[in-house]
This record gives C-alpha cells, structure tokens and sequence, in this order.
C-alpha cells in the first residue's frame, strides 16, 4: 500500500520534529509536497524553498568528474597530484591512531577513483588519536556549518596532516568529495560554482542549484535548526547565513544549496541511463558504476565511519548502496541538514529536503520516508 506523503510529513511537522519539509515520491516528475513553516512560527514553506543539500552534493560533483573522464580531461585511475601538486608524495601513519610523524611514504598515490569511493586517506576520524586533534585544531573538521576558508587555504591544511591509511586501503567519509572539488576546479580552470552552471545546471534547467542562494532569492531560503534538550534551536536565520549571497572566497571544496525539483530533474538523467532530452550527458555504464558498491571488503571496518554502517551497506561514486535486504539495489544519500535522496532500481525516486540537523530526533522521518511507497 503506497504511503500518503503530506501525511507522513504533517504528522513530523506536529510532533516538531521540523518546522516544515519539501519532497517528492514516485518519478522524478512527481508532484512536490510542502508542509509546514520556513521559520518556526513563520510563513509556510514554499514549494520552490532553496535548502541547504550538504552531502547530497556528493553525487553531482560525482557526476561532473564522469563527464570529465568521458571527455578525456582525466583518468580515473589518474594520479590527481598533476592538478593537486600539494598531494604529491604523501607520507601515511603506520596506523590511524599512530602519532602524526609515525609515517611511512605512501606505496602508491591518490587518485581520482579514491575520491570518488573516499578511500584517498583523509576523512572523518572518530577515534581519538593525534590526527583527529589535529584536524580539530586546525578546523577541518566536518560540520553543518561551510569550510571557514577558501577552497585553496582548505587543502593546504588538509596536505599540511598525513594520511591515515594508504590510498585504497581504507575508508573515511567527506574529505575525498571536498578534495574532488578543488580537483575538478583545477582541471576546468575555473571556480567549480562556474563549471557546473555551466555544464550540468543550466542544460538540466537547475536553475535554483548551486553554491549559495543569489541575494534576490534569499527569501526561499529558510532557517536551520539543530535539536536540543530545549527544544529546536535556529542556527541559521532564514534569508541569511554562509549561504546567503555569493561568498568572499572560493568554495569550490563545499557543498550546495537547491531545490526538491531541482534535485529530481538531476536524479531524472541517471533514472533514464545518463540521457535528458535525447543527449546523453554521461554513458550507462557510468550510471552502473555509479550506483554500485565500489568499495573493498577489507575497508569496510566498524571504525572506518560508525559501527553497524556497512550492514548491507556499499558506496558507489558519491551515494551509499544497498547490497542485501529488501531494498536490495536502492542507491543515494543524506545531507546533514536534514536532507534525504534515493533511487530504486525500478526507477522510483524519493527526495525529502528538511531543515533540521540530522540526529536522534529527525531519524525516524528519515527512516520512515526510506519504508515509503508512492501510493497508486
């Protein structure tokens, strides 16, 4: 029996789980449903709301480095440091909790495959250990608020620390994606906010995607929250934020703002094997090794994100993979603000773009969007 989606999300809307949600179930040309406030208290959440996607850009800047390799740019197994000298000759900790000059040269170096699968060697860790301290201090730790520098300043720091296991060994989320940002950069000779206008938003008619909200739309874009014992807590007012308006330094390492139709008609082209109206913007193969677990078992360690990830559980090029269960062959991702994407291998899409960090009070409307059925 299919779920009835305004329902689904009124009842999370009244339990004040969040103020109000945008999303779409079914194709990706489904209707788009908006229930809710902007603001707590505030006017109701438009359909057109611009929200803050965070981690659902992972897949797109995925898809710009496939188009990339298509047109002969670079290899995917092409070492990135001819673009990103900085990671040349990396030396790499004898284990990940080792002291930071406890190192060995690596064996082989980062390519662009490893940032797509975020097994490079930088990324999260959840370990205490002189390498987390280290990000720590020097603010590349991940977070729902953008990198405090600009994209070039952002590497030095993260080249600055040494791996924490050899390219290909093992696994950590998030860095590798900012690292394909300033690769992608590099390679098209610009900001990354220009070549993606340029080659996937505008022939797609994303017209509201990108990496901040221009000032004369800043009215869509509603304020975030965060749960506390509280109650919801604003972190970033509506209208306004890091998001707000073009930023003073390159962001090509961080993350996009969009909309609920934006974000289908992207999802569209990889339901319809990479083509969008009758141009075929990368292969199906691609498509494939996209939306299949690429990751090595002997990288799926509990410590490599959090214990329990890797149950059923691939990643592709940017998007998590169900391998067993019964959503065997789904594929997509979360946004830390509160934002939710998957493909089903029959084609159904879902998108639920929320304004509220992911945690222990906004799970369950995650859970219960992924368990629901379009309903006819």
């Amino acid at each position: 029996m299919g779920v009835d989606l305004k329902e689904l999300l009124q009842r999370h809307v009244e339990a004040g789980t969040v103020p109000g949600a945008v999303a779409l179930l079914g194709s990706p040309e489904s209707t788009v449903v908006m229930v809710g406030d902007a603001v707590l208290g505030g006017p109701p959440i438009r359909e057109d709301a611009i929200f803050r996607i965070q981690s659902m850009t992972k897949v797109v800047t995925a898809v710009a480095a496939l188009r990339l390799v298509a047109a002969g740019r670079i290899g995917l197994e092409e070492p990135v440091e001819r673009w990103l000298p900085e990671l040349a000759d990396r030396r790499v900790l004898t284990e990940p909790t080792a002291g930071l000059t406890d190192t060995v040269p690596e064996r082989s170096p980062i390519t662009l495959r490893h940032l797509l699968t975020n097994t490079s060697g930088y990324g999260m860790i959840a370990q205490e250990s002189p390498l987390q301290e280290a990000m720590t201090a020097t603010g590349l730790e991940a977070g729902p608020l953008p990198w405090p520098v600009g994209a070039d300043e952002w590497l030095d720091r993260l080249a600055a620390l040494p791996l924490a296991f050899q390219p290909g060994d093992g696994w950590r989320y998030h860095h590798s994606f900012g690292l394909l940002g300033v690769l992608l950069s590099r390679v098209t000779g610009g900001p990354l906010a220009d070549h993606l206008a340029e080659d996937l938003f505008a022939p797609l008619g994303m017209v509201d995607t990108g990496f901040w909200v221009p000032s004369e739309e800043c009215d869509r874009l509603p304020a975030a929250y965060r749960h506390s014992d509280a109650g919801l807590v604003e972190t970033e007012p509506a209208g306004g934020g890091p998001y707000a308006g073009p930023p003073r330094v390159d962001v090509s390492h961080g993350e996009l703002v969009s909309t609920a139709r934006d974000y289908a008609r992207f999802l569209a082209v990889l339901v319809n094997g990479g083509r969008h109206e009758g141009r075929q913007l990368i292969s199906p193969e691609d498509v494939r090794q996209l939306s299949r677990d690429q990751v090595p078992t002997v990288a799926k360690t509990p410590e490599s994100f959090f214990p329990g990830f890797w149950d059923g559980i691939g990643w592709g090029f940017g998007v998590a993979v169900q391998t067993d269960g019964p959503h065997q062959g789904r594929w997509g991702w979360s946004g830390g603000q509160g934002t939710d994407f998957f493909v089903d291998p029959d084609g159904t899409v879902g998108v639920l773009l929320t304004q509220v960090e992911l945690g222990a009070q906004t799970f369950p409307l995650l859970a219960e969007f992924q368990e629901a059925s379009p309903v006819g």
